[in-house]
């Protein structure tokens, strides 16, 4: 219908007054144009009239400061190279380099430019930008690129200070119109070595308008965080938010807009072949030594034209995030701390890190010391719910065998039968007579869960831990064999020495060697500084449960189990 409803309307309609002029126009005979009276030029793109800038050759400049060394080229106006200095590499002989070579080489360096043209995006990161500096040049400092052809036209400035911020400006005239190009940090990070640094990426952003709760904590939660799987690579998210990029476990690359309203993020996945083993090269390998990892990324721009923009690129660390202001935020912290990811209980989280980092600026000035002396402090605080349980664990097997003979009354009716009703309104009386809350001896436990499911977020995202020498571990944020070996033992001495009343001993034999092996091989792979917190958690227990089953409780509780031991033997 739309195909035979235009060729009707073609047919008889009459044209519009344009189309009528202009066929007028050539209908009439040629005159002679008037020097005074040029021709139109409205329909011609305004780019073509543009001077032509373009390099000739390849050039370099770098933009250095006490936190990093950033080395620029001219070919697409990107970041070669961005070496952070107060870091070490995963190898621990240089500082640690931000860019990853083999990923950007593939799918684009920093500050390169992102459309959602791919041969303009070629175009855009390939040209030979004209630079206003070339060398070297110390922060405070600014440099801008420039790029124009017959129909595009660029401009790159960049500005940095002292700090991790950098300010951005681009522009992007493609055939007189100004486009959506986004500054991107399209491929991962340079401290990525391993398949699980790869999969502690994510991309994040902040909406002061969020509604959200959180799980556990009934807070609103204004940073949405987006795990690898739910990433696809060239999807949009428009804004308004405050910031918005991507990281790993221990840096980042931030984008903070002026205007978050007109604000968009576009969100890149790639996929990379790495090696299973750090510096194996994986050309020639099997399957077996190399794996298939996800890169991230994210590009950060205005819609609407020219982006002006911060960029944080650096750290996750917590002193440093805390000390940028984002003057947008009016309905959280005006900061970036939300980049750290404490998790459902940061609110403990968060004091807990603050009180480590005390204990290691003002009494250790070493993060191992640090968390021993914490967990020495927590383990004792604890101690009270300790007993508390134990208290509850025996009035339960105390009154074991008058419940046990209320069951054998009601035995005989099934679980629909009105009166199984009454058992339980028997066994509630005797708890009430007895004194005996049920839930008292998971109760302690329950306490605990949310204090150390905090502790343990914490140390996951203390980037202090990073390369943080004790003793003979050399990195407390990595695996350590001996750690989980020492926990392991600790656990089955543990579980043997504690009187676990009500428990069949068969049953209380297999949990003494099953627990503790379930444990290890889940604390195998991860960080030394949480396997450090555990093993000491678990030795100073020992300890508190050899004085206590010295108590008249603890002598009470292994009377009973013994007791109960010799009648299963009979």
């Amino acid at each position: 219908m739309l195909v035979v409803s235009q060729a009707l309307l073609k047919k008889y309609m009459p044209p519009p007054p344009e189309q009528a002029q202009n066929k007028t126009a050539q209908t009439q005979p040629a005159t002679k144009t008037s020097p005074a009276a040029p021709a139109p030029q409205a329909a011609i793109p305004r780019s073509t009239t543009v001077a032509a800038k373009q390099a000739s050759t390849e050039t370099e400049t770098v933009i250095e400061n006490d936190l990093y060394r950033i080395a620029f080229t001219n070919r697409g106006a990107q970041v070669k190279s961005w070496i952070l200095k107060k870091f070490d590499n995963d190898a621990q002989n240089g500082p640690l380099e931000l860019v990853h070579f083999a990923a950007a080489q593939k799918y684009g360096y920093p500050l390169s430019l992102w459309t959602y043209d791919e041969t303009l995006n070629s175009r855009l990161n390939s040209a030979l930008y004209i630079p206003s500096n070339e060398g070297n040049l110390t922060a405070p400092a600014q440099i801008t690129f420039e790029y124009a052809d017959q129909d595009l036209v660029v401009r790159k400035t960049f500005h940095f200070d002292h700090t991790y911020v950098l300010n951005v400006e681009t522009s992007v005239l493609y055939k007189g119109a100004e486009i959506f190009a986004a500054p991107a940090w399209p491929a991962g990070f340079g401290d990525q070595v391993t398949p699980a640094s790869y999969a502690a990426s994510g991309i994040d952003y902040h909406n002061d308008a969020s509604t959200e709760r959180s799980g556990y904590i009934f807070f609103p939660t204004y940073v949405t965080r987006l795990p690898v799987k739910s990433i696809s690579g060239g999807n949009t998210i428009k804004g308004p938010f405050e910031w918005a990029g991507t990281g790993d476990q221990y840096f980042t690359a931030i984008f903070i807009p002026n205007d978050p309203t007109s604000a968009a993020m576009v969100t890149l996945r790639n996929p990379m072949e790495i090696p299973q083993k750090p510096g194996f090269n994986p050309v020639g390998a099997g399957s077996k030594d190399t794996a298939n990892v996800d890169l991230l990324g994210a590009a950060v721009g205005n819609l609407r034209g020219p982006t002006t923009e911060r960029m944080y690129v650096g750290p996750k660390e917590l002193a440093v995030l805390d000390a940028v202001p984002v003057a947008t935020i009016k309905n959280d912290s005006p900061d970036l701390r939300g980049i750290v990811n404490f998790g459902w209980w940061g609110i403990l989280s968060r004091p807990l890190f603050l009180w480590l980092k005390w204990t290691y600026n003002h009494i250790v000035h070493n993060w191992g010391w640090a968390i021993v002396i914490q967990t020495f402090i927590i383990t004792i605080l604890l101690l009270p719910l300790r007993i508390t349980q134990m208290k509850s664990m025996l009035k339960m097997q105390r009154i074991q065998p008058q419940i046990k003979n209320i069951q054998e009354k009601y035995k005989k009716y099934s679980l629909r039968d009105p009166r199984k009703a009454a058992m339980n309104e028997e066994i509630s009386a005797l708890y009430k007579k007895e004194g005996v809350n049920p839930a008292g001896g998971c109760l302690p436990l329950l306490i605990q869960f949310p204090f150390l499911i905090a502790y343990y977020r914490m140390l996951g995202v203390a980037l202090e831990l990073r390369h943080a020498h004790w003793l003979w571990i050399t990195d407390l944020s990595a695996a350590d064999w001996v750690l989980p070996l020492l926990m392991v033992v600790s656990m089955i001495v543990m579980q043997r020495m504690t009187p676990q009343a009500g428990m069949d001993p068969a049953q209380q034999k297999m949990m003494t060697v099953m627990m503790p092996l379930m444990m290890g091989f889940i604390f195998f792979k991860l960080a030394a500084g949480l396997n450090l917190y555990y093993t000491e958690s678990n030795l100073i227990s020992i300890a508190q449960q050899a004085v206590m089953n010295r108590t008249k409780l603890g002598r009470e509780m292994r009377e009973m189990m013994e007791k109960r031991a010799r009648k299963k033997e009979k």
